[in-house]
């Protein structure tokens, strides 16, 4: 793992600064190595909130067989939440516990899909964009929900999208993920462009709207019963 970016116990204050100094640091073109494994993350909370829980599956990147790829590896990782909800500040509740997930796992993934938003965020670090400067990797946010931006209808094809704008800056894509389901809202996190999200995120699809990584991830994340580990 990196060496670490920052300490986690801060003030909600002291917090968005923060968020606004790292975003400058991430990178915004195609770094993305010869991805052998892909990995999804999915975080969530158990006993009212008061512990974290975050899930990684890591698949096995085939194009000959894509969507349909096999799991390598999956850990669950439970730790006391560090911070209450505070909207715009998510990461800072979920990646301490995402990142102790990533220790466990025995290979790390060329490429990271998290259930959540890139730069598509007020201060441009939502927990993808803010994971992938922890890992050093390539990350992409893919969300259920719009936290931030503003758009156009969408079409109702798979595969239609358009683009998640601040003002004129494009920060994602609200993507037509399956035919006449709600949309999901794509954007880049650390190391990748919004076209290479898209793409990625297309090949991964299978027959649901979320990509095999990140539903997968979901799934592992929901079995609490089976995971107490």
């Amino acid at each position: 793992m990196p060496a670490p970016l920052h300490e986690w116990n801060l003030a909600p204050k002291e917090a968005r600064a923060l968020q606004t100094q790292l975003a400058r640091q991430l990178e915004t073109t195609d770094r993305v190595s010869s991805v052998k494994h892909i990995a999804g993350v999915d975080i969530g909370f158990e006993d009212s909130g008061e512990t974290t829980r975050a899930a990684v599956v890591m698949l096995k990147w085939d194009p000959e067989t894509a969507p349909n790829l096999s799991v390598v590896e999956q850990v669950v990782h439970r730790e006391p939440t560090r911070m209450p909800y505070i909207p715009g500040l998510l990461s800072f509740r979920e990646i301490p516990a995402a990142l102790k997930a990533f220790e466990k796992l025995s290979v790390m993934p060329e490429l990271v899909m998290v259930d959540g938003q890139g730069i598509a965020h007020p201060r441009r670090l939502g927990v993808a964009a803010h994971l992938g400067l922890w890992l050093d990797l390539p990350t992409i946010g893919i969300a259920k929900s719009r936290l931030y931006g503003k758009y156009t209808e969408v079409g109702e094809q798979r595969g239609d999208w358009v683009p998640l704008y601040a003002g004129k800056e494009r920060i994602g894509a609200v993507l037509r993920s399956r035919a006449k389901v709600k949309p999901v809202y794509v954007s880049p996190g650390h190391r990748i462009t919004l076209e290479s999200s898209l793409e990625w995120v297309m090949r991964c699809l299978g027959r649901t709207k979320l990509p095999e990584p990140t539903r997968l991830a979901d799934r592992l994340a929901s079995r609490r019963d089976q995971h107490k580990k």
